[in-house]
């Protein structure tokens, strides 16, 4: 029987995983360091929190969904334009420590990280007050060399900077890069 998992959550059959889809710019910067876009929770949980805390810009879907499309979506609403524009790279599908299973594409690109928008959720805030208040789903986000996003990001997204250096390698005509 479905159940309703978490908050915000959607409804999942019971013991399915949730799955999630998110997109990760990259471009290079200078030196030709390759550098990935990644996000910053908002709300009074992460406000202090660092290392380990950042993501892949990235939501749930529903089964029957396009993953690719829900990965559109989700960076939109995270960051308040639409996703670059560009061949993708599959970068796979990672179970997370929580259980959940995310895929994502990487995409060359660049953005003004100083003018996005995020979306808001509200929750209780200080928890058993009565009080509801509202935070961006992300704070802020950044550009980084892909060494410093394996510090910055959560343990569980890690991999897709690995297989994103990899494929960026094997690619014809793309030479060793410094950062990767």
């Amino acid at each position: 029987m479905p159940r309703l998992v978490g908050p915000g959550a959607s409804w999942k059959a019971e013991g399915m995983p949730a799955h999630s889809a998110g997109l990760l710019p990259y471009r290079f910067g200078e030196g030709r360091t390759l550098e990935v876009l990644v996000v910053h929770p908002g709300g009074p949980f992460w406000a202090n929190k660092d290392d380990g805390t950042w993501s892949i810009a990235k939501g749930e879907y529903e089964p029957g969904q396009d993953p690719e499309e829900a990965a559109n979506r989700e960076f939109a609403e995270e960051l308040g334009q639409g996703p670059p524009t560009g061949p993708r790279i599959d970068l796979g599908e990672l179970r997370q420590p929580s259980g959940k299973l995310v895929r994502v594409w990487a995409v060359e690109g660049d953005l003004d990280v100083e003018s996005i928008v995020s979306n808001e959720f509200e929750m209780e805030w200080p928890p058993r007050s009565g009080e509801v208040a509202s935070w961006p789903e992300v704070d802020r986000a950044e550009w980084m060399p892909v060494t410093t996003a394996k510090r910055k990001l959560l343990k569980g997204q890690v991999g897709f900077l690995d297989q994103l250096v990899a494929q960026l390698q094997e690619a014809p005509g793309s030479g060793s890069s410094q950062g990767m």
